[in-house]
C-alpha cells in the first residue's frame, strides 16, 4: 500500500518537511508520480520490529531487580 508524505508523517509521528528531507536524502524509498511522493508501507516493516525490540529490551532492564547492598564497613 502507498501512503503520501502526510500519512507516513503520521505514521511515523514527525512532520511532513522531515519526510521529505528524508525522501531526498534517500533515507526513505519513494516514487514521485508528478505530483506528490508516494511511498510504499511495507519498508518500514523491519524498522517498527526493530523498535519492538528495543521496547522490549528496556523493558527488561526496568524490570530488573535491584541487588542488595553489599555490607562494606567504612573505616573512616
Amino acid at each position: 500500500m502507498y501512503l503520501t508524505v502526510k500519512e507516513t508523517a503520521e505514521l511515523l509521528t514527525c512532520s511532513e518537511s522531515q519526510v521529505k528531507k528524508l525522501i531526498l536524502g534517500n533515507k526513505i524509498r519513494a516514487l514521485y508520480d508528478g505530483q506528490e511522493y508516494l511511498i510504499n508501507e511495507d519498508q518500514f516493516q523491519s524498522h517498527f520490529k526493530q523498535v519492538e525490540k528495543y521496547k522490549q529490551f528496556i523493558e527488561e532492564i526496568l524490570n530488573e531487580p535491584i541487588p542488595e547492598d553489599i555490607d562494606v564497613k567504612d573505616e573512616d
